[in-house]
C-alpha cells in the first residue's frame, strides 16, 4: 500500500477499449492507495471485437496489482465503454465476442432504423440521442441481420460495464448513464421503450434492471477476486459519465477533452434532443444529463501533420493566414463520414510551423463549434474550460483552446478520471453521499489554471469560412 488511509477505501474500475485499470482510494480524502493495470485485446479488420471473459481476466489482474489494499475495500463501481454489444448464452458464457463502440459495421442499420422509426428529429425527441452507428440498438439490428443463430443463441444482452457488474454480484443491473448509450433506453420517460424493442427484436426481458441513482447492484459475490466477500458494488456506469462524475461537474460547466478522438460535454438539469444528431443527449449517473458530442479527428490527426512535416508537435509558429480541417479519418461532428483533410489558403512564405499551426487551430475550431451545441442556458459564457485527456498536457493544444474559445483554462492534475469518477460512485454509496460532491471534496478538478484571451475572430472566420465553402469537397 502507499499512502497511509484516513477513512474506509473503494476500488474504482475504469475497463475500457485497450485495458483495465483499478484504482484503491480513500473515500474521505481521495488518495490513491494502490492502482493496477492490465491489458485487452480488439481483433483488427473491418469489426472492432474483443472476448469479454478478457475485460474480467484483466480486472482480476489490475486488483491483485494493488496488493492487500484491494483487500480491504468496502465498495467498488465499475466505469466501463460505452454502446459495446454483449451477448450472453443462458448459462452466462458469451454467445459471440463483444462487438465495441468504435465497430462501424452497423452504419446501414444505424441509417435504416433512424429512417424507419420517424427520422432524426423524432429519435432525438423520444430517445435524446440520434442512433449512429456505435449505438447499441444498431449493433443488434446488424446481429440479427448477418449473425442470425448467434442473436437467437442470445439469453441476455449486456453492456460492458454491466458485464462486469454481473460478474461481481450475480445480479443484472445496469444504470440509466450507460442505458442511454443503447438507443433502446429512451430520455423521454427514462425507460427501456418496448416499441424500439419490438422494433429491432429484442425481448426485454433480456435486459438487465436500470438501477437509480444512488442504488446499489449487491455486493462482491465472486470468491477468486482480491475483494472482500460482501463489499458494496454500485451500479456504475459509461465512461463518459464516470469521467463527470471524477470531476464533480456543476450543471453548465464545460469539458474538453483531448485524446485520439476529441470530447466535449456537460452536466445540465435539461434533457438534450438535437435532432442535427450531433450533440447525444445522454443520461449522467446522478439525475442530470450529459449533452456530449465527439469528433473523430483530434490528437493523432494532429500528430499525424506533425509527423508528415517532420516537426516536433510542439514546433508550432504563429502568422500566415494558412488553414486546415485536419478530417483525416473522416469526420463525425460535423457529420462528414467521407471527408479527408483540406487545406486552403497555402502561400510562398507559409512556414511549416504554420502549417502545423493550422491542424491544431482546426482540431479545436470543430470541437468549440460543437460546444456549442452542447452547451445550454446552464453554462455561463466565460466558465471555465476544463482541459482534460492526454493532450491537455501539451503546450500547442491549450495555447489554440485559449486563443479559439476567449475562455480561461483549467487543466486538472488529476488523471485517470474515468476510475476516480467510480471510485467516487463508490464511496458516495458507502457513505450515503453525492458522488459528484465526494469527488469535489477530493479536490479533483483543480490544476493549472490559465486566464482568459481574446478570440482570435480572424482564425474563426477563416475556418468557418473554408468549412462552409469546402462542403462539396469534404461530402465526396
Amino acid at each position: 500500500m502507499g499512502a497511509q488511509a484516513a477513512g474506509p477505501l473503494v476500488v474504482g474500475v475504469d475497463s475500457s477499449t485497450q485495458s483495465t485499470k483499478a484504482l484503491v482510494v480513500d473515500a474521505v480524502t481521495g488518495a490513491v492507495i494502490a492502482r493496477g493495470q492490465a491489458p485487452h485485446t480488439v481483433s483488427g479488420g473491418a469489426g472492432k471485437e474483443s472476448d469479454p471473459r478478457q475485460w474480467w481476466q484483466a480486472l482480476g489482474e489490475a486488483l491483485a496489482q494493488c496488493g492487500d489494499a484491494a483487500r480491504q475495500a468496502s465498495a467498488v463501481s465499475v466505469g466501463g465503454q460505452q454502446h459495446g454489444l454483449v451477448t450472453l448464452d443462458a448459462a452466462g458464457a458469451p454467445v459471440r465476442p463483444a462487438m465495441l463502440w468504435n465497430d462501424v459495421r452497423p452504419a446501414p442499420q444505424s441509417e435504416r432504423l433512424i429512417a424507419e422509426r420517424g427520422g432524426a428529429a423524432a429519435w432525438a425527441d423520444r430517445v435524446g440521442s440520434v442512433p449512429g452507428p456505435a449505438f447499441t440498438v444498431a449493433k443488434w439490428a446488424w446481429l440479427k441481420a448477418n449473425e442470425p443463430a448467434a442473436a437467437a443463441a442470445t439469453a441476455a444482452v449486456r453492456l460492458p460495464h454491466d458485464y462486469l457488474t454481473e460478474r461481481l454480484t450475480g445480479e443484472a443491473v445496469t444504470d440509466r448513464g450507460d442505458a442511454s448509450g443503447t438507443g433502446w433506453w429512451a430520455s423521454s420517460t427514462e425507460s427501456y421503450d418496448a416499441e424500439i424493442l419490438a422494433h429491432v427484436g429484442l425481448d426485454p426481458e433480456l435486459l438487465p434492471r436500470v438501477a437509480l441513482p444512488g442504488e446499489a447492484a449487491g455486493t462482491v459475490h465472486a470468491g477468486h477476486l482480491p475483494l472482500p466477500k460482501g463489499a458494496l458494488v454500485a451500479a456504475g456506469t459509461g465512461d463518459n459519465m464516470a469521467a463527470a462524475l471524477g470531476l464533480g461537474l456543476r450543471p453548465g460547466q464545460p469539458v474538453l477533452s483531448l485524446g485520439t478522438s476529441g470530447t466535449v460535454y456537460a452536466v445540465s438539469a435539461h434533457r438534450p434532443a438535437d435532432p442535427t444528431g450531433s450533440v447525444a443527449g445522454f443520461a449522467d449517473a446522478r439525475g442530470d444529463w450529459l449533452p456530449l458530442a465527439c469528433t473523430l479527428n483530434c490528437t493523432l490527426a494532429v500528430d499525424r501533420v506533425a509527423a508528415l512535416l517532420g516537426r516536433d508537435r510542439e514546433s508550432v509558429e504563429d502568422g500566415g493566414e494558412v488553414v486546415m480541417l485536419p478530417f483525416l479519418d473522416g469526420e463525425r461532428t460535423p457529420n462528414l463520414p467521407g471527408a479527408s483533410g483540406l487545406v486552403h489558403g497555402l502561400r510562398h512564405d507559409t512556414t511549416g510551423g504554420q502549417l502545423l499551426q493550422a491542424a491544431y487551430d482546426g482540431a479545436v475550431f470543430t470541437l468549440l463549434q460543437a460546444l456549442d451545441r452542447v452547451l445550454d442556458a446552464d453554462a455561463a459564457p466565460d466558465a471555465p474550460l476544463l482541459l482534460i485527456g492526454g493532450g491537455a498536457r501539451g503546450r500547442a493544444w491549450r495555447e489554440t483552446v485559449r486563443r479559439l474559445s476567449g475562455r480561461p483554462v483549467v487543466v486538472p492534475e488529476a488523471q485517470e478520471l474515468v476510475a476516480l469518477g467510480a471510485a467516487a460512485q463508490a464511496a458516495g454509496l458507502l457513505l450515503e453521499e453525492d458522488p459528484a460532491a465526494v469527488a469535489r471534496r477530493w479536490g479533483t478538478a483543480r490544476g493549472a489554471e490559465y486566464e482568459a484571451r481574446p478570440r482570435d475572430e480572424a482564425a474563426w472566420e477563416r475556418l468557418t469560412a473554408t468549412l462552409a465553402d469546402g462542403a462539396p469537397l469534404l461530402r465526396r
